[in-house]
């Protein structure tokens, strides 16, 4: 688990990974939050507060009886978001400083064409 985080963030951030690298499909059922409390040996009313920030967002949905699955467009959900948190926290930041020091659009994408992260 990861320092400074809030241990519900992380377990909700554990399953939107396992989401977008395809360990978890779209309608499959998710680990449980007893499942998770004991994995992580964590209180299961922390697994749960993780979880349902997922069901909050409509990515995991609640099956009575059945448990909790990975809602249908939930993969699609979570890259936009995450594109969307890429732009805002590392685009933004980095064509305002690429303005600040005289740089132009096309001169900061041949930086990143030639920086050797392909």
């Amino acid at each position: 688990m990861e320092e400074g985080k809030a241990l519900f963030v992380q377990i909700a951030e554990q399953i939107e990974g396992s989401i977008l690298d395809g360990t978890l499909a779209e309608g499959e059922r998710a680990p449980s939050t007893n499942e998770l409390a004991a994995f992580h040996r964590i209180n299961p009313a922390t697994a749960a507060k993780g979880i349902n920030l997922l069901v909050d967002r409509g990515i995991l949905t609640k099956r009575r009886g059945l448990g909790m699955f990975v809602a249908e467009g939930a993969h699609q959900s979570l890259r936009s978001e995450r594109r969307q948190r890429f732009a805002s926290t590392y685009l933004d930041p980095m064509l305002s400083e690429a303005h600040a020091v005289g740089l132009t659009i096309p001169e900061v994408m041949e930086m990143i064409r030639t920086s050797g992260h392909h």
